[in-house]
């Protein structure tokens, strides 16, 4: 079947319907909603069967759903209505929740419903449950619609009502913090609803500000408003009971950047007292294995968080353990360097410059690892230098439904290092690694698996994944041959070394990374400066949008196995 995504952005959820729809045999392209008229000229070019939206800020034209099917993901149980979904969802405290599929008519949300699946709510940001209850709820949406139309079969309702209900964008109002007035519980849960964008609105001293990745502050209290202390970059709020790490800000003007709290709150903030809080690593051992769990926001690592994880890395190795497993969080294993504190430095180069050797330092301390074998687990999504890192590992153990993109080149024809250039041809070879570089497509786990990226597939279900990492991993460390494969692994490590040292490769990613730093091409800037900023894209990417491409490449990832 041919398929359009169409979508605002090629977000986490278009990815993973691009994913698993052309893992189905289908044939799918993607046009962003740039402009109706281009609307018009994708599905000209296309023919599509059926549009899918998974994610749209405004209606589809008229003449084009009139024309084609048209299938809108809304993140909300049948009969709710309007664009803040899974926001009220959260602010109102629902026990459960869902996703329609509807398709398109005048009226928004109102259409005929095709699918719809619901869940159980758990306490958490709304960037969290979008990634998985959501997602998982729209994919099993879109596929049980494909069947319908494979079946000839029309909609499974002729219109979208249930227990949902209409209710307006959420407003500034709604996602206002008052610590004078609000317990920490009450505060929390309007920063889960508000996590990603647009940010939950909070005065600290003079300043406003807008609070995003918070968790609860146990056992501390304070005049409502203050400041109580700080751990790591985040830090404690007072409310009227209770208090709330906060671990990202946002100046409350257009154009601000959402930055680690400390750093934006500066020289003041860094008075306050050190106390124990969030912890971005966390190691713990279990029947010979160490367990090295990571959780860096969005899976952005600055110059100092891969510098928390070399050391941490590095302190775990003075463990007389045969296997270190480093465990991501279930939303992001790691997406490389920080852009957003590059663009805010006063020189986005020299910080790029900085950054990028420190995740290189980081990767060479696992890759040196020569007494013990280590696993990657990657239950979150993982992109560009995150995916690099995951390779420094000696297996890489992925859940199903995760998400790779294994690329850099969509920033700005940006190089890579992270020894990509050693890691990748080692796990794929020369010709794929080639062909994984320059595709700039997502990927799942059955070509992760397929090309030698990944070496075990862990369950879809987050806890099922992490219960089935650690049997696997203390099987690991209870292994007859493990000593053998350790011995193995050093001996490899050094006949590698002789022929090009590590130092080299490095070297090498770095003159080409100097480049893309400062050298006169500003593509890389560019590119990042509009990523940060949230700028709209002017067009869709020939290498999504294969009826742009022609028809020659609409098969060009398949071809890659």
């Amino acid at each position: 079947m041919r398929i359009l995504l169409l979508c605002h952005s090629f977000n986490s959820l278009s990815q993973r319907l691009h994913v698993e729809l052309r893992r189905a045999g289908h044939e799918v392209s993607v046009e962003l909603d740039v402009h109706d008229d281009l609307t018009r000229e994708a599905v000209s070019l296309f023919s599509p069967d059926v549009i899918v939206a998974p994610f749209l800020k405004r209606a589809i034209p008229a003449d084009v759903w009139r024309r084609t099917l048209c299938l809108i993901v809304h993140p909300g149980i049948r009969g709710d209505k309007g664009p803040s979904a899974l926001d009220w969802a959260i602010l109102d405290g629902e026990e459960s929740w869902g996703v329609t599929l509807i398709e398109a008519r005048e009226d928004m949300d109102a259409g005929p419903v095709w699918a719809w699946r619901e869940f159980p709510m758990r306490l958490a940001r709304k960037s969290s449950i979008y990634r998985h209850e959501v997602t998982e709820a729209a994919v099993a949406c879109v596929f049980e619609a494909i069947g319908r139309l494979e079946r000839q079969e029309g909609a499974a309702m002729p219109a979208n009502w249930g227990r949902g209900h209409e209710r307006p964008a959420c407003r500034r109002a709604d996602r206002m913090l008052d610590p004078s007035t609000q317990t920490a519980e009450e505060a929390l849960r309007i920063i889960h609803a508000s996590d990603g964008d647009p940010g939950a609105s909070l005065a600290i001293g003079p300043e406003a500000y807008l609070a995003f990745d918070a968790s609860f502050a146990s056992n501390l209290s304070s005049v409502p408003g203050a400041l109580v202390g700080r751990c790591g970059q985040a830090v404690a709020v007072a409310f009227r009971q209770g208090a709330l790490w906060i671990g990202h800000l946002r100046k409350s003007e257009a154009g601000s950047l959402k930055l680690p709290a400390l750093a934006l709150l500066g020289e003041g903030a860094r008075d306050l007292p050190v106390i124990a809080g969030p912890e971005n690593c966390r190691y713990r051992e279990e029947s010979g294995v160490g367990f090295l769990d990571f959780r860096f926001y969005n899976g952005a690592m600055s110059s100092e968080d891969c510098e928390l994880l070399r050391e941490a890395v590095a302190t775990a190795k003075t463990r007389a353990l045969p296997v270190l497993v480093l465990q991501s969080d279930a939303d992001c294993w790691s997406n490389g360097i920080h852009l957003g504190l590059i663009e805010n430095a006063t020189s986005a180069a020299d910080e790029s410059w900085r950054n990028i050797n420190a995740m290189n330092d980081l990767v060479r301390e696992i890759i040196v690892s020569d007494d013990r074998l280590v696993i990657a687990a990657v239950i979150g999504n993982a992109g560009a230098g995150g995916v690099f890192l995951s390779l420094a590992a000696d297996e890489v153990w992925m859940r199903e439904g995760a998400v790779l993109n294994p690329h850099y080149k969509d920033m700005g024809n940006l190089y890579g290092s992270e020894y990509w250039t050693y890691l990748l041809p080692a796990r794929v070879g020369e010709e794929r690694a080639g062909r994984v570089t320059q595709a700039r497509l997502p990927m799942g786990i059955d070509e992760a698996l397929e090309l030698g990226l990944v070496t075990r597939r862990l369950p879809a279900d987050v806890s099922s994944a992490v219960v089935e990492l650690h049997r696997a991993a203390i099987e690991l460390a209870a292994s007859p041959d493990l000593a053998d494969r350790i011995a193995a692994k050093r001996q490899r490590r050094l006949r590698d070394e002789a022929v090009k040292p590590l130092s080299a490769y490095r070297a090498e990613e770095l003159q080409r990374m100097r480049r893309n730093f400062y050298g006169f091409d500003p593509s890389y800037h560019v590119a990042r400066h509009n990523f940060i900023r949230k700028t709209p894209k002017s067009r869709t990417p020939v290498t999504l949008a294969i009826h742009r491409a022609g028809r020659n490449g609409a098969d060009r990832r398949r071809s890659m196995t």
